[in-house]
């Protein structure tokens, strides 16, 4: 009998290739914009020469852009430097069945250097450094991500041939919460339910959105470094799937003028026993670990925004009026704020609302760690909580532009303390690229004001 993701182990793997119930093993590592690189692998050739040493590949996936262009300006390849291998070394606590491609399993890898050692500026090491930090303070993150998408009846192919004009959306309404509406697209929903389940995520439910074509999967909270594994899987299976219906999704932050896709982060602490540090009891009182846990978060925000929001149309997302918070600040279940405390008791946990549905996971979780260490080292005062609207009142504003949040980033005192010049001047240059890319570009909206009245 074939085993489950939730149950696969390397000695299981090994008896389904055995017994050619597996014929391919993807080896995937994240890359800088969250996506899942790597190679697809034979049964044979895993068991003779990957599973003990791994693979390699080349080092320009950690020092390309959107589009995987070569771009100059990295300390950790270039041209001159002969773009090298990097070694993709496989966890095989994350083994899992790819169920939308028959006899597939995936592992998830770090990625290292030639002698072993590890590769600072991966995203999952950037996310594993700070959980190493939280760890020696004696917590452990839990939570999950909440993940928004636009879904189309239109398939990838045929959207890039018509330079994704003139999608067709999978609603033409506003579907937010609607059964009649999520029903009209099941047949996608529920491969995409079921088979994220096979795959060995948690799902607990679908629901509609309010842009044309928007929707949402939740799934269960668990440690924040297999939220983050899991969350990368979801988004490649969620565009596989879809290309496999002849359909395309998106996880742009902003793909039109209406409302944006967001990815909403749910955390909090336990202690080395599993007890819940969050509350002091079952209702809504925050201990004063969670409030300075939260302050650190707030303290942040202006500073680590571009790890919540790391392109130029992420910033699009951010309007007033559109539950994509635009201030500084917290407030009890208030949707207009960027950082939301809810539940109660055990439940009791904070949620991080500016990220957008393209923002790197691992880098976004380990901001609010390091963000969260930051107020627990420093004792920091959670300052009062906004009440109301928080779009009208006078409060400080996240950045409203790539350029502010990568300038403000490159900057920071705390982020260079918590992730080291590397990581830092890294992805400051990461920023920098997508910015001279979109300065460079002549939009359609540029054409169409001057071309005539100019």
């Amino acid at each position: 009998m074939s085993v489950t993701s939730s149950d696969m182990t390397l000695d299981q793997l090994k008896a389904e290739i055995a017994a050619g119930r597996v014929d391919t093993v993807l080896i995937a590592a994240t890359d800088m914009q969250g996506r899942l690189q790597g190679k697809r692998i034979t049964g044979r050739f895993f068991l003779d020469e990957v599973m003990d040493h791994g693979t390699e590949g080349c080092n320009y996936l950690m020092a390309a852009d959107v589009e995987m262009n070569t771009v100059d300006g990295y300390e950790l390849t270039s041209w001159e430097r002969g773009y090298g291998d990097l070694m993709f070394v496989p966890d095989y606590s994350t083994l899992r069945r790819i169920p939308w491609h028959p006899a597939t399993v995936m592992v998830q890898c770090d990625l290292a250097f030639l002698d072993g050692s590890p590769l600072s500026v991966s995203p999952r090491q950037v996310l594993k450094a700070q959980l190493e930090r939280l760890e020696e303070l004696g917590y452990f993150p839990i939570g999950a991500t909440e993940l928004e998408f636009a879904l189309y009846n239109t398939g990838y192919r045929e959207a890039m041939e018509n330079d994704y004009r003139n999608l067709e959306a999978a609603s033409a309404y506003n579907i937010d919460y609607s059964l009649f509406g999520t029903g009209q697209v099941e047949g996608y929903l529920r491969r995409l339910r079921n088979e994220m389940d096979e795959a060995g995520l948690y799902t607990e439910s679908a629901k509609g959105e309010c842009n044309l074509g928007q929707l949402e999967v939740g799934f269960r909270y668990t440690d924040m470094l297999t939220t983050c594994d899991n969350h990368v899987v979801y988004k490649l299976g969620a565009k596989e799937i879809a290309d496999q219906e002849g359909k395309s999704v998106t996880f742009m932050a902003k793909p039109n003028d209406r409302e944006g896709s967001s990815c909403h982060i749910h955390m909090s602490l336990r202690d080395t026993d599993g007890t819940p540090v969050f509350p002091t009891g079952h209702g809504t009182e925050m201990s004063t670990t969670m409030k300075q846990f939260v302050a650190g978060v707030v303290a942040t925000q202006h500073d680590f925004t571009y790890l919540y929001a790391p392109n130029v149309n992420s910033y699009k997302r951010f309007a007033d009026g559109s539950f994509a918070p635009t201030s500084v600040g917290w407030g009890w279940d208030n949707r207009t704020c960027a950082v939301r405390i809810v539940g109660h008791g055990p439940g009791l946990r904070f949620e991080q609302r500016v990220p957008g549905a393209d923002a790197n996971s691992y880098l976004a979780t380990a901001a609010l760690i390091a963000a969260g260490i930051h107020g627990l080292e420093n004792k920091l005062e959670l300052p009062e909580a906004l009440a109301g609207n928080a779009y009208t009142q006078d409060v400080p504003s996240i950045p409203r532009r790539l350029h502010d949040a990568v300038a403000a980033f490159e900057s920071s005192e705390v982020a260079r303390r918590a992730f080291g010049d590397e990581v830092v001047n890294h992805y400051t240059h990461a920023g920098r690229v997508e910015m001279a890319a979109f300065d460079a570009a002549v939009t359609d909206w540029e054409v169409r004001r001057g071309f005539e009245r100019l």
